[in-house]
């Protein structure tokens, strides 16, 4: 596996390097030296370098199309699929279907599956997206269940940035494989796309979700993995509804056994990502869960140095709820952070409207490791005493939190 700042990186760049890598006509292998150019430029190198060989063969793509009023699809197709080799097909697919669309629906309904999937790899990526709205849900979808059967996840997960609406509930209803849909999604690039198709397996008649999550809960490490790198992806207000049914349907044992996995697979920072958009009812049930005692120090770890507000909103938003206890060992985690990174929590907090739960955590812990955390912030500019006075006052911590307000008004 290639090495990446964390797991949903590292599978939306090894998707990238996998489509570069096709584009170019070279082993991934060969590749893998540019996962430090990370999924976002890897992805603007791909698209860059497909839009080129594409472009350079119009010229033989124009000739080619002069053929299709001529020719019916009758005659055409089954010579075709016999005799042109699927990369040839695929890459000429695009740029014809976009002259002729009404043939391209019609090749659609009248070319083989496995052909179909064999060309898929090779459509250029600009016109799948102009096609979209022309094609119909029942190839596509027959294509899709192909794929997946194929386990070629790497081909159908960038096609969702380009799935309307119509096709996602078509997906929905037609493509049965939970885990195929969840690995591929993994593989997908745009986390806009990603939400747009959770969003309708939330809304949809079929009620997907909740067994999809199931599905996640009893899978495989590989699939609970590649759930995270979807999930964490998603709009707020899509993980707090995923979040929802994710502790309906999951007893708490199975939730342990979930963080657990995240943080044992180097996916702490996914993980927090996704914590940090839960609802406040999903926030309560996860801070009674004993698990979070036994982990607090370990995600406390997982923002060493780091000014991410995602993962420090999952951070503080987990911890803020859980027992004093909890808090106390948490807060004294915090306290042994790098100096330089507890420099940065105030403005964290003020930026991200994260002072209740920073509060709250540090509300709990021994009052040496307040007069730290003060002595620290009162050499910080970036400190005022006013602001966070009236924060802890807003939470009615006055009384708990005195020390660290004390040493603060003293060394200054």
């Amino acid at each position: 596996m290639y090495c990446a700042a964390g797991l949903m990186t590292d599978l939306v760049t090894r998707a990238q390097l996998e489509l570069l890598a096709r584009t170019l006509h070279v082993p991934a292998e060969r590749l893998a030296h540019l996962h430090t150019l990370g999924p976002h430029r890897l992805h603007e190198l791909q698209q860059r370098m497909a839009g080129t060989l594409f472009d350079q063969h119009t010229p033989v793509f124009e000739r080619i199309a002069r053929l299709v009023p001529v020719i019916p699809l009758s005659i055409s197709l089954p010579i075709v699929q016999k005799l042109v080799p699927p990369t040839m097909t695929g890459r000429a697919a695009g740029a014809i279907g976009v002259r002729y669309p009404a043939k391209a629906v019609e090749a659609l309904w009248k070319m083989d599956v496995g052909y179909a999937a064999d060309c898929a790899p090779y459509l250029d990526p600009r016109t799948v997206g102009q096609l979209a709205d022309d094609a119909p849900p029942e190839p596509v979808v027959a294509i899709v269940n192909e794929l997946l059967a194929r386990q070629d996840y790497v081909t159908a997960g960038p096609f969702l940035a380009y799935a309307t609406p119509e096709l996602i509930r078509a997906v929905e209803q037609g493509v049965p494989d939970d885990e195929g849909l969840i690995h591929s999604a993994a593989y997908a690039y745009s986390g806009a796309a990603i939400s747009a198709v959770v969003r309708q397996l939330l809304s949809g008649a079929g009620g997907r979700l909740p067994r999809l999550l199931g599905t996640v809960v009893n899978g495989s490490k590989e699939l609970r993995l590649s759930a995270l790198s979807v999930f964490a992806r998603c709009s707020p207000e899509v993980i707090a509804a995923v979040g929802d049914i994710l502790f309906e349907v999951a007893p708490p044992s199975a939730i342990a056994d979930l963080l657990t996995t995240f943080l044992a697979a180097d996916a702490g920072a996914d993980m927090l990502r996704f914590l940090g958009h839960l609802s406040p009812a999903a926030l309560t049930r996860l801070a009674l869960n004993p698990v979070l005692g036994e982990i607090a120090e370990a995600l406390v770890a997982e923002v060493d140095g780091s000014s991410d507000v995602a993962i420090w909103r999952g951070l503080l938003e987990a911890l803020a709820r859980t027992p004093a206890e909890v808090r106390r060992r948490a807060g004294l985690a915090l306290a042994r952070l790098d100096a330089a990174t507890l420099l940065t929590v105030p403005a964290l907090a003020q930026a991200a409207r994260l002072w209740p739960p920073l509060l709250w955590v540090l509300a709990a812990t021994d009052v040496d490791v307040q007069a730290h955390i003060g002595e620290l912030w009162a050499g910080a500019t970036r400190v005022d005493l006013a602001v966070l006075e009236r924060r802890i006052a807003d939470q009615r911590l006055e009384s708990l939190l005195a020390t660290l307000t004390t040493t603060i008004r003293f060394l200054r």
